[in-house]
């Protein structure tokens, strides 16, 4: 499982990724989150609002930050599937 946040490293970027990580510890998983603040490579996700949230290369949120309970949620199905 791959799991990115694409940001420019303002605060809401920081914060999602800091807590992606938490969602990724409280699903059980040894899983590093990545963060990607390369604008050509989010731009590469059709992503026109940071922070966002990119699970097994899918747009989970964009412009927001997810609750940590959505994400864990997200995380645990993509575990599932994969």
């Amino acid at each position: 499982m791959e799991i990115k946040v694409l940001g420019g490293g303002c605060a809401r970027c920081k914060k999602l990724h800091e807590d992606a990580q938490k969602a990724v510890e409280q699903a059980g998983l040894g899983l590093t989150v990545e963060y990607v603040g390369d604008i050509t490579e989010i731009l590469k996700y059709d992503v026109l609002m940071t922070p966002a949230l990119v699970i097994d290369g899918q747009v989970k949120a964009a412009g927001r930050v997810p609750a940590l309970s959505e994400m864990v949620a997200w995380i645990n199905e993509a575990a599932r599937e994969g």
